[in-house]
This record gives structure tokens, C-alpha cells and sequence, in this order.
């Protein structure tokens, strides 16, 4: 695979990653301090509902930050807005919405703009507004699933900015901190050909890498070698590791990876794809041309590693196939565990 560019670089190019914000992590314990930036007038806070974010009516829409006397104008308050970090001297918190008990978002919000699915939105967005935006989803994402002590079942209480919840028994006082699913994802590549798959649940035509969760107890090679078995019944030989992105749909961390494997017939084995097939670059590239293949959007690690093997080819690179060949997913029910 392309060798010019080292882990961290290409790391650089995946989307999703909040690396401009200066996460100050060693004022988060300093409550007086968190405090005073939670009611600075010029805090920024990013508004989720249902793991959605806010999205105005432009086109391309863009986010939409509210100020401290927006969210007071709502009546609403910022008392749980969790502390995400510091750019350019100013705060960002992610503040969540979600109330179970009420049918749609705050009354007042739909004026503001509509909540959207990031991954949806996250190909129409900078850089820095999908970093900030995924950041927000994964960080709340976790506060709502872990509301009480998994070890006693007592309430906890959010701490240290939002980024330690503490559990209220005074027999337990559990902390509990932030958690991500690792999960791997492999290009695997046999001689000018390339392994792809596709879910059921994807766009009609859209094929991908083969991806998964890894298991307790399981190095991420191992994992890449088992996924790919069980999902095409392809054995894999070498594996290299190629870069990672996080991936807030719900909690993930995608860790990505190159590999080769001798070239076989696919069997597929346990029900996650409906069809896998090998791809040389040249049946790739025709197959986009007529329309007949869509590719994953190019703010995902899925299209790193196939841009990397494609552009390896030295004929074309697969940015120049343009956007037609690739459409967003569809909007994701709250909750969805899928990579």
C-alpha cells in the first residue's frame, strides 16, 4: 500500500476526529474553572437530540452553536453540558437534549433548525465541524447508557467536566470513565484485486471494506484475520496496520488495516453481508463508470484504505472518479451498533 504517507498522516485525512480542539484535560477536576468557562458568554455549546445534531436550512446546511443565552432564551439550562474543550480562547461543552418522556426535541428548537444524523450530514461538513460534532455524539452517547452504577445499580452523577460519572452510593462510589469499542477494518487486497462486501441495510449498489468488533481476550490482528474469514471465508496471510478514525455510531474507534490473502472462492459464513465479491482495479473503476458500484463516502476510513490500494495502481486515483460514486448513508435510528 502507499508508503509516503506514515500512520499519523494518513490518520489525518480520515474525517470524524476532533484534533483541533485543546481538550484541557488537567482543568476538567477544577469545578470553579469548568464553571467559569460554562458561563462565559462566549461558550459555545453543540446541541444533540436523540444523538442528532442541530443543522440549519442553508444549502449545504451547516451546524448550529448555541450561546449560553440562547439555551436560557429556550428555558432550558447547561447545568449538564459536558466540557469538550478549548480553540482559539474559547469553550465548547456538548449539551443533550434528549428527554425520554417528551415526543420531539425542546419547544423552540424547530426555529433554530432541525436535528440531523451526522452520518448523514458528516461528507457536507469541514473538518473541524464533523471532529467537534462527533466528538459531542460520542461523549453524550456514553452519559445516557450509563445514568446508574453498573456494579450496584445506584444513580450516578456526572463529574471532572462530564468526563468521570460518579456512582452515589456511598458504599460503592464507583468512577466510571468514558469507554470506546474498538473495532477493525481491513482492505484486503490478492495480487490487482481488492475484497468487498456489502450489508443488507446499505444503499442499493454500495459495497465496502469488511469490518468488525473485536472480542475480549483478542489481539487486532486476530480479529482481522477472524472477521474476514467469517464474513467472505477468505484466509488472510499478512496484515499491516494503516491508520484509524473514530467513528461515534454509537462509540467506536475504527482501526484500520491493509492486508493480502491468496485470492479464493468467498463463502459467506455468518449472515453480516449479503454479497462479497473480489474487484480488480480496472472492473472497479468500470463498475463505478456505469453507475453500477457505490463506494463508501470519502470522509470514512472504508474509503482511505480503497483509495490507498486503488491509487497504488499508478494509473488513476480513485478521487478522480468524483463524487458519483459514492452517496451517504442513510440516517441511523438512535441507538444503532453497527460499524
Amino acid at each position: 500500500m502507499n508508503d509516503t504517507l506514515d500512520s499519523y498522516q494518513r490518520s489525518m485525512l480520515n474525517g470524524l476526529s476532533a484534533k483541533f480542539i485543546d481538550r484541557v484535560h488537567n482543568r476538567r477536576g477544577d469545578e470553579a474553572w469548568i464553571r467559569s468557562r460554562l458561563l462565559d458568554a462566549s461558550t459555545l455549546f453543540v446541541p444533540v437530540w436523540q444523538g442528532r445534531q442541530l443543522f440549519d436550512s442553508s444549502a449545504p446546511p451547516h451546524p448550529v452553536l448555541l450561546l449560553g443565552r440562547d439555551i436560557s432564551n429556550l428555558g432550558l439550562s447547561v447545568e449538564e453540558a459536558v466540557f469538550l474543550g478549548m480553540d482559539k480562547g474559547k469553550a465548547y461543552f456538548a449539551l443533550d437534549l434528549t428527554d425520554p418522556g417528551a415526543p420531539g426535541p425542546p419547544e423552540g428548537m424547530d426555529a433554530r433548525g432541525e436535528f440531523r444524523d451526522l452520518r448523514t450530514m458528516s461528507p457536507l461538513l469541514e473538518p473541524e465541524e464533523s471532529g467537534l460534532l462527533a466528538y459531542a455524539r460520542a461523549i453524550t452517547y456514553w452519559h445516557q447508557r450509563h445514568r446508574f452504577c453498573g456494579d450496584c445499580g445506584s444513580p450516578t452523577v456526572s463529574s471532572s467536566g462530564g468526563h468521570v460519572r460518579l456512582c452515589t452510593s456511598t458504599d460503592c462510589g464507583r468512577h466510571i470513565f468514558p469507554r470506546t469499542d474498538p473495532a477493525v477494518i481491513v482492505l484486503v487486497a490478492s495480487e490487482d484485486s481488492c475484497l468487498l462486501g456489502r450489508q443488507p441495510s446499505w444503499p442499493e449498489r454500495r459495497y465496502s471494506v469488511i469490518a468488525g468488533f473485536v472480542e475480549p481476550g483478542e489481539a487486532l490482528e486476530d480479529a482481522v484475520v477472524r472477521e474476514v474469514f467469517e464474513e467472505t471465508g477468505v484466509r488472510v496471510r499478512t496484515i499491516h496496520y494503516h491508520s484509524s478514525q473514530p467513528w461515534p455510531f454509537p462509540c467506536s474507534i475504527m482501526l484500520g488495516f491493509t492486508a493480502r490473502a491468496e485470492r479464493g472462492p468467498i463463502r459467506l459464513g455468518d449472515g453480516e453481508l449479503e454479497d462479497a465479491r473480489w474487484y480488480s482495479r480496472k472492473e472497479l473503476r468500470s463498475e463505478v463508470e456505469r453507475g453500477k458500484l457505490l463506494l463508501p463516502p470519502p470522509i470514512s476510513i472504508a474509503y482511505r484504505l480503497l483509495e490507498s490500494w486503488y491509487d497504488e495502481g499508478g494509473t488513476a486515483r480513485l478521487r478522480d472518479l468524483g463524487r458519483s460514486s459514492w452517496i451517504p448513508l442513510p440516517e441511523r435510528p438512535w441507538g444503532k451498533t453497527s460499524p
